[in-house]
């Protein structure tokens, strides 16, 4: 089809004296593997050029501090401005630029939010705009004159230090309440002096950092000023205030960046970061307000997965650029792809926050539904098979589909079976939740790229060691799934007893108040589906671990009881979760309460205060999952390599099935 669909979202644009190939960006994001010494690894560069070689303008490399020792808000944020971290900080640029890419990067400084535990010389204080008292008890001081001077050089210093390592763009992070946003926001700002009080005064220091800029390196290298267009927060700053900051950076600065919110709070971090319960592009509407006041190139960030939005956003003058995040993770490619007309073919973000919480877990970014990220250097460098083998995949879930697609491309003959008429597994009970429409699409995109793949497809066959043989096959990788457990408990067989699965698929036959067994991801995401409905629903949980807790100082009683969700769940959807459900007053989470009964009036369960029933028109059940292992195990011998993947080993998350589903693949054909 060409780029004549989206002509406004492949048209170049130069900004100082910089061609960007197209209007479609990649934000600023930092990368959790670093050396021990903080610097970017051979992996690092792997991790940017991807995106690169998918067809972004532009690669943003986050977070390089500019005082890297009393800078830092975590662990792990690269070294800056050190002589040692040239050649790293080199070999990335070279990573974006060699495929047609321009390099940016981001400099940053937490201010007064700065981690005290990885400062080398804390003394019981951190500086900031104004003096004050953290949340946390650690004081803050307000920096003197000759501080704010010496923090201005640095920034200038790195943006010199930057160019030398190849970097095109500099893009000053000015907002989610780092230390320049607070400057700029009268929330922190609280001083007297020609820093603060009026507007004017706020903007002088981050106006001064432009300047200081543009004396070390010139106009030619544009200059991206990211800011919060609202703070999202009580007492923060609200879109007007950000309309007039705005104007401030306006012929100072190449592009304002508009984003919004603020790191320090929940609810706001999760609108900068947006969850699966907001609607795609929620925060193109703070850019358009802004686009309406400057003549500076404006773009817009947040839940951005579709090209034919992207185009809107451009084509109607609501934005010149597209930035987008973690949907570079989801696939790299759509740029490449949505040139060439493959909009089908590509990967939607689910905005599941698994790729934020193994990068907080454990250094590594890990996409739910791009087994890539995390391998990169692997992936990009992998040899082909020795032996091209008949691979049998069993299942035709996410693990069963990423198996088979990925062997396919690896050149081997693939089979896949099915024992339902459909594609997708147990999660097509999920298709109609209006907060899972981007798990729903995946599923019809994975689906829809078997068939187009050379897969020969059965669905509608059950594989059982009788037929297996037909196939002939060399290898069979089993994903045959889970069923639901039945608790164990009296009445379970009742009317009025449902499991989660069928309520999914048939939400009708719930009644107007529900109680929901099971506190893990299923049951709480089911809660707030029946209670987006509008029914009234408890959800009664034997845990009392509290991973997903109120923030402090919240004292409501229906908000007192969140509870850890088994393994697998996404640490950071958690807060998410959490922040949806405060949003809706018609369900209740019990925990450290177990459940002993249904009756016809509902639940008898017991806690610390005894027993009790809660009345239901609607028992669900959500405990869990029992995995098909015998009925995999059964196929064990019917081919010389046999593999389990997905739920029929252990449940697991979509992450877990489909990586290991893909390793295996890419595993198949060594002997």
């Amino acid at each position: 089809m060409g780029t004549s669909k989206y002509k406004h979202l492949f048209e170049p644009i130069q900004l100082g004296k910089v061609l960007f190939r197209n209007r479609i960006f990649s934000s600023p994001q930092d990368y959790p593997g670093l050396t021990s010494s903080r610097f970017l690894t051979e992996e690092a560069a792997y991790f940017y050029e991807r995106k690169a070689l998918g067809g972004f303008a532009s690669v943003c490399v986050g977070d390089m501090m500019i005082d890297p020792e009393a800078g830092r808000s975590h662990t792990f944020q690269m070294r800056g401005l050190d002589l040692l971290a040239k050649v790293n900080l080199t070999r990335v640029s070279t990573g974006i630029t060699r495929h047609g890419a321009v390099a940016a990067i981001e400099l940053c400084h937490a201010g007064q939010n700065v981690n005290p535990q990885l400062m080398s010389d804390f003394k019981g204080f951190v500086y900031g705009p104004s003096d004050g008292m953290r949340p946390d008890g650690v004081e803050i001081r307000a920096m003197n004159d000759e501080q704010i001077e010496q923090l201005i050089m640095l920034y200038a210093q790195a943006a010199a230090f930057a160019r030398q390592c190849g970097y095109s763009m500099i893009t000053l992070h000015g907002g989610h309440g780092w230390q320049i946003a607070q400057f700029i926001s009268p929330r922190d700002n609280k001083r007297k002096d020609k820093w603060g009080g009026s507007l004017e005064n706020r903007m002088r220091f981050p106006l001064a950092v432009i300047e200081a800029i543009r004396k070390k390196i010139g106009y030619a290298v544009p200059i991206d000023f990211r800011l919060s267009g609202t703070e999202y927060l009580p007492d923060g700053y609200d879109i007007d205030e950000g309309i007039r900051i705005a104007k401030a950076l306006d012929g100072k600065v190449d592009i304002i960046h508009v984003s919004v919110g603020h790191h320090e709070n929940d609810s706001a971090s999760m609108r900068t970061h947006p969850t699966m319960f907001l609607e795609d592009g929620c925060n193109v509407k703070y850019a358009a307000e802004i686009k309406k006041h400057v003549k500076t190139t404006v773009s817009t960030v947040g839940a951005l997965t579709n090209p034919e939005m992207m185009e809107e956003i451009i084509a109607s003058g609501q934005a010149d650029i597209v930035v987008l995040g973690r949907q570079t993770l989801a696939d790299p490619d759509l740029p490449l792809k949505a040139r060439l007309g493959l909009e089908e073919e590509i990967t939607p973000c689910l905005r599941c926050f698994n790729c934020f919480s193994t990068s907080t877990v454990g250094g590594v970014f890990y996409c739910s539904v791009n087994p890539e990220i995390g391998r990169e250097q692997a992936s990009m460098n992998a040899a082909p098979p020795l032996h091209q083998k008949t691979v049998l995949v069993v299942g035709g879930g996410v693990g069963g589909m990423q198996a088979a697609l990925t062997a396919a491309e690896r050149g081997h003959k693939v089979i896949l079976c099915e024992k339902t008429a459909r594609l997708g597994g147990a999660l097509l009970c999920e298709e109609k939740v209006p907060f899972k429409a981007n798990l729903s699409l995946y599923l019809k995109r994975q689906a829809l790229k078997v068939t187009k793949a050379p897969i020969e497809l059965h669905l509608n066959t059950e594989v059982t060691p009788e037929n297996v043989k037909s196939f002939k096959p060399d290898v069979i990788i089993a994903a045959l799934g889970a069923r639901p457990l039945l608790p164990p408990i009296k009445g379970i067989n009742g009317r009025n007893v449902v499991g989660a699965e069928e309520v999914y698929y048939r939400p009708e036959i719930v009644g107007q108040t529900a109680v929901i067994m099971g506190g893990g991801l299923v049951g709480l995401e089911l809660g707030v589906f029946l209670a987006q409905k509008g029914h009234n629903i408890t959800v009664v949980e034997m845990m009392d671990s509290t991973i997903a807790s109120p923030p402090q100082g919240d004292t409501s009683e229906r908000m007192s009881g969140f509870f850890d969700i088994p393994n697998g769940h996404p640490l950071v959807h958690g807060v998410a979760l959490r922040e949806e459900l405060k949003k809706l007053p018609n369900i209740q989470i019990c925990v450290s309460t177990k459940a002993l009964e249904v009756t016809d009036k509902g639940l008898v369960v017991e806690d610390a205060t005894g027993k009790r029933t809660i009345e239901a028109d609607t028992v669900i059940y959500a405990i869990g999952q029992k995995p098909l292992h015998e009925e995999a195990q059964a196929l064990s011998d019917c081919a010389p390599e046999f593999y389990q993947i997905g739920d029929c080993v252990t449940p697991r998350n979509i992450y877990e099935a489909v990586s290991v589903a893909y390793q295996i693949a890419m595993d198949i054909g060594r002997f």
